[in-house]
């Protein structure tokens, strides 16, 4: 069973979302003060391998940190960042969307939003821009496992950047 994590983060670097999407289960958000190793370690529940997009560098060094959860000790991890780069998809993991055509609801926003969303939320009880942040969570989890399908599949060119060539 694969589990594709993101989370997002404050200003001051702490989490205020980890967005897990599993195909069994849907998408499972924990949230500011929700955020405990027990509720991470219950979403993961049957999860062999974690998926994430430069998580081994960001996500699980953070959970780690924050909640003393060495996830990368506990299970398989892809981190489909290295992949990508392998194959010559380069950027975020918005660029890499962008390049194979995987849309988003929340398309405009980047992980820079995230703690201006987060903090909005925070100081002005703003549940507009926390729907939007878990709306942005959501569509990150999910586009992994259509990013890491591309790529098993064998869609994404495999450095070919000349495909990636606007003509004028």
């Amino acid at each position: 069973m694969r589990a594709y994590l993101d989370i997002e983060t404050t200003y001051s670097g702490t989490m205020s979302v980890i967005g897990i999407y599993r195909h069994d289960r849907g998408v499972i958000q924990l949230v500011g003060g929700g955020i405990r190793d027990v509720a991470l370690y219950e979403a993961l529940e049957a999860v062999s391998t974690i998926v994430t997009f430069n998580g081994s560098s960001f996500d699980l060094p953070v959970i780690k940190r924050q909640l003393q959860a060495d996830l990368r000790a506990e299970f398989d991890h892809r981190d489909l960042l290295h992949e990508c780069r392998r194959r010559g998809l380069r950027g975020g993991l918005k660029g890499v969307e962008e390049r194979l055509g995987i849309t988003r609801v929340s398309s405009g926003l980047t992980g820079r939003d995230a703690p201006r969303l987060w903090a909005r939320y925070e100081q002005y009880a703003d549940q507009l821009a926390l729907q939007t942040l878990l709306d942005y969570n959501r569509d990150d989890v999910v586009n992994l496992a259509v990013l890491e399908a591309l790529l098993d599949a064998g869609n994404p060119p495999l450095a070919n950047p000349a495909r990636f060539v606007k003509l004028w």
